[in-house]
């Protein structure tokens, strides 16, 4: 049955073909900067766990969950669900202001990372060049919403299409704001601790691609982070570039990479299942 299994998503959506393109590495690093700019979500990172030693690791879980999710079974896909809302349900953070102790599992704490995620990764492929049109980026926001299930979310209070999601980040913006939490996470993607031996690495690799994701990221969220960026052209310039250098190595030694979501996929479901974000053609 697994063989025939396409899961949550399946060849035929969007989400099959824009969550295989190179790019939504740098939408999850502009996610991790939007998302710390809600206090109390941020909190219930840096509390729990500690950032600057997981910072990584927490990254790669989150692809290996949007990977599972796209890709796998809708076995694995559920059970990968089950395991984070288990995670949650555990933990726990408190505001220090008011001494108030909060599950990290609220729902409005849940649905601002689901959104803070999807929004990134419909920006930055739109803006590096995938030729989405309006109807497919509405389709791509309403299938997500079988994602936030999986964290615990009800799907009949997640937005649904480009409209629903920027009202609700209107009416997020007044709760935002760069704490001490926020900077550190910005401190940590600026400058990620590693062995002197690859600080020149740091400097002529990593830092560009933060750059770049942070540059993305909205006017508001400079303003509160308190540090400038280009311009919106001069950013799309820059994304549709790496964009095109990161399409131009091959999928098969990009799907090489762990854990091989895709490549176990199309084993399953067959090789004209290879999703490709130019297929949908806009």
């Amino acid at each position: 049955m697994d063989r025939a299994d396409a899961g949550l998503f399946g060849p035929a959506s969007v989400t099959w073909q824009v969550h295989s393109d190179p790019m939504m590495w740098i939408a999850g690093v502009r996610a991790l900067y939007l998302q710390a700019l809600l206090p109390r979500a941020v909190r219930g990172v840096t509390q729990n766990s500690d950032f600057r030693r997981d910072a990584w690791g927490r990254l790669l879980r989150t692809a290996d969950f949007v990977g599972t999710t796209t890709y796998g079974t809708t076995e694995k896909a559920e059970r990968a669900g089950a395991r984070v809302r288990k995670i949650h349900r555990m933990l726990r953070a408190t505001d220090p202001a008011t001494g108030e102790s909060y599950g990290v599992d609220e729902p409005g704490l849940l649905l601002w990372v689901h959104c803070a995620e999807i929004a990134s990764y419909l920006e930055i492929t739109r803006r590096s060049g995938v030729p989405l049109s309006a109807a497919q980026a509405d389709r791509y926001i309403d299938e997500n919403r079988a994602a936030a299930r999986l964290v615990g979310l009800d799907p009949e209070e997640v937005p649904a299409g480009q409209q629903e999601l920027a009202a609700y980040f209107v009416r997020m913006r007044p709760r935002l704001a760069a704490g001490a939490e926020a900077r550190e996470v910005d401190d940590f993607l600026r400058r990620p601790p590693v062995p002197a031996a690859l600080v020149p690495a740091r400097l002529a690799l990593w830092r560009p691609v933060s750059a770049l994701a942070y540059a993305a990221l909205p006017p508001y969220a400079h303003a509160l982070y308190g540090r400038p960026a280009p311009g919106p052209a001069a950013v799309d310039r820059r994304l549709r570039a790496l964009g095109r250098l990161l399409r131009g190595v091959p999928d098969q030694v990009r799907w090489q990479l762990p854990p091989k979501h895709i490549l176990r996929a199309v084993g399953r479901l067959g090789p004209g299942t290879r999703p490709a974000p130019f297929k949908l053609g806009g």
